[in-house]
């Protein structure tokens, strides 16, 4: 019988990380869609990074940086009470890093692609930058902004080695259904190994999909 844990922790994971990087990445978004400062081409390489970084690379570092052996590992469980190693709250901000990119490019796109003139006349009705933005832009980014949603989740879905860096192997607790898959495929276990593999497949597959058609033309007619 299939064990169903890892799969309800990843999607636990996934749905937690897309909601905070819904979050963060429209403030972000909008400010490398258009601000002219100078610093704006390092923070779009930052955002980025994780598109072609190892994600061990990323994990060991986020694992150096937590361990309680470490400055700020150290300060944040001696006065904080907080262990972000092995636990799902360290997945959760390695999750959220490492998925960024997925969420705020498609975002930063979709606003860089509206036409000047459209804020200008909201900015001419008195609205606000904060308004106009909630009111005005986003509204019209519609497609940009389910397919950061999607991207972000299909990819926290698909997460192994950030994950295992800074989560481990915790049954319940930090094993998602990538590391499942590898325990399993390390047993010998195929069978197991197969249906955690084929579910994530579907998975993936309709998320992908989904992206697809949302971009193709059915998405002029769901927002009508």
């Amino acid at each position: 019988m299939m064990d169903w844990g890892p799969m309800i922790l990843t999607a636990k994971l996934a749905m937690v990380t897309t909601t905070i990087l819904f979050v963060i990445a429209i403030p972000l978004a909008y400010w490398l869609a258009y601000s002219q400062s100078r610093i704006k081409p390092v923070v779009k390489t930052l955002v980025s990074m994780p598109l072609v970084l190892p994600p061990t690379v990323l994990g060991f570092y986020l694992l150096t940086t937590f361990s309680p052996g470490n400055g700020l590992g150290q300060w944040l469980q001696e006065y904080l009470g907080i262990q972000l190693i092995f636990s799902f709250s360290g997945l959760v901000i390695g999750s959220v890093i490492y998925s960024l990119p997925f969420m705020v490019n498609p975002i930063q796109s979709g606003l860089s692609s509206l036409p000047v003139s459209l804020s200008e006349a909201s900015y001419v009705l008195g609205k606000s930058k904060i308004q106009t933005l909630f009111h005005i832009l986003l509204p019209n980014i519609k497609p940009s902004l389910l397919t950061g949603i999607v991207l972000a989740f299909a990819h926290t879905v698909g997460e192994f080695g950030v994950v295992l860096m800074i989560g481990g192997n915790i049954p319940d607790k930090t094993k998602v259904v990538s590391i499942a898959i590898y325990d399993e495929v390390e047993a010998l276990n195929y069978g197991a190994a197969h249906k955690h593999a084929l579910v994530l497949f579907v998975i993936t597959f309709c998320i992908l999909l989904a992206v697809y058609v949302m971009n193709g033309n059915y998405i002029k007619r769901f927002w009508k």
